[in-house]
């Protein structure tokens, strides 16, 4: 259950200033409740998303025989069931807003031979789940649903089938599913993408012990494969910045003159740090130091300098590696100078929401001039702040809520928004963080 809404107001403020951390990365946080709930031994996790999203995981796993626990110090203990030790849930499993948690676990049931019910909040219960149901009911699940979306119950295989897969749909949810599904399967299970996806299920499982192979097909395709019942051990693991999270910050410190902000141990995986190559293509102050690598992921600390943003296009082939971050990314095209074209964002419609008509309907408002063509979001901007004055629908959906909060922090007149409630799922603190660098957040 969620709070009752918290409509919140944003109002242009000075610069920003700070030195932070940005909580920790949601799909790493994801993978290792989940890998280590699987493994044998006990698996230490430091820097832990605790936002709503990954603890309805953690709920998840617990309900299906893990032992789950964190200390004072914020460090959690994953005691694992080892190789076909989940069992049954007693009850639904609640997923609340996330559907990384819904189509990831779904794909662990697969390879388990019980019956496990899945429902989450009015958000989750509209996004589509056929894009796992196909694939994993190949492998011999099956599926009871209602239009292929929550509620939903899986019955996983005693004798789930190996599959070649290629992805009709640009997903690392997807290809997660299919590799965690994989765990159970006697034999090879393969994935084939043709677009690069984020890839952190692939490292994490290697570093568990799982053996995944990545070659190439002759059109460049990536062909992810994975050997069935490996014995995964515990591992410790520190959970990087999520630069998803950074983002808003960010952003934040590049549309505000004068700012000078720190972003402290940002996850820089190359399929997921689209946003920030396009803005330092856009013109942006970003410095990155003491480069470094935690748990096979690359990491630094970003100093952010308040930057005069210029329009660019942005080719459709970057979208994954950005998906989340468009509607901030287009918080900072409506700020800079110039004709901003960001293609390719037809999964930006089956998201919490339907992002990419919920920000142009919202940047409207606050009077800045764009067209959505097709896939492709067109923003006019001018080099000076938009009017702003609007109250936004955001849906339910937390990034739209702190995208448009970000805004307000540079608008002529503030920007209402009618629930923030939803920023908990992937930013707890998001509110007091801004307003400690200096935003104007109530």
């Amino acid at each position: 259950m969620h709070a009752a809404p918290q409509q919140l107001i944003s109002s242009r403020c000075g610069a920003l200033a700070g030195d932070i951390t940005p909580p920790g990365d949601k799909s790493i946080s994801h993978r290792s409740i989940m890998f280590g709930g699987i493994a044998e031994g006990t698996t230490t996790v430091r820097g832990l998303l605790e936002g709503e999203d990954v603890l309805a995981t953690v709920a998840a796993l617990r309900a299906m025989g893990a032992d789950i626990r964190k200390d004072e110090n914020k460090i959690w203990y994953v005691t694992g069931v080892g190789d076909r030790g989940l069992h049954p849930p007693a009850t639904t499993l609640d997923m609340g807003n996330s559907g990384t948690s819904a189509r990831l676990l779904i794909g662990l049931v697969t390879g388990n031979a019980f019956t496990a019910r899945f429902s989450g909040d009015a958000s989750l219960c509209k996004r589509p789940m056929g894009r796992v149901i196909d694939p994993l009911s190949l492998m011999g699940a099956t599926f009871e649903s209602s239009g292929g979306k929550l509620p939903l119950t899986v019955t996983g295989s005693p004798h789930p089938k190996a599959i070649t897969y290629e992805l009709p749909v640009v997903s690392a949810q997807v290809k997660s599913a299919i590799l965690l599904a994989g765990l159970g399967v006697e034999g090879t299970t393969t994935v084939i993408e043709q677009t690069p996806t984020r890839d952190h299920s692939e490292n994490m499982l290697r570093g568990f012990g799982a053996q995944v192979t990545i070659t190439k097909r002759a059109d460049g395709a990536d062909i992810i494969s994975i050997t069935g019942k490996p014995r995964l051990m515990a591992q410790n693991i520190t959970v990087p910045a999520d630069p998803s999270s950074a983002a808003f910050p960010l952003v934040a410190a590049l549309l505000n003159p004068g700012s000078h902000v720190i972003l402290r141990n940002v996850g820089l995986n190359p399929r997921r740090a689209g946003l920030i190559e396009t803005l330092v293509e856009m013109g942006a102050d970003i410095l990155f130091e003491n480069r470094r690598s935690e748990g096979g992921e690359p990491v630094a600390d970003l100093i952010v300098t308040g930057s005069e943003l210029t329009g660019i296009d942005v080719p459709p082939e970057r979208a994954p590696s950005m998906i989340d971050e468009y509607p901030i990314l287009a918080v900072a095209a409506s700020c800079a100078r110039g004709t901003m074209r960001m293609r390719g964002l037809g999964e930006l419609r089956v998201k919490e929401s339907d992002r990419l008509a919920l920000m142009a309907q919202g940047l409207t408002q606050c009077g800045v001039k764009l067209e959505v063509e097709g896939d492709d979001l067109i923003i006019h901007g001018t080099g000076t702040p938009p009017q702003g004055g609007a109250a936004i629908a955001t849906a339910m959906d937390h990034r739209i809520a702190m995208s448009f909060l970000v805004l307000g922090t540079r608008t002529a007149q503030p920007i209402r928004i009618d629930d923030g409630a939803f920023i908990a799922t992937s930013f707890p603190g998001f509110v007091a963080m801004m307003n400690n660098l200096g935003a104007k957040i109530a």
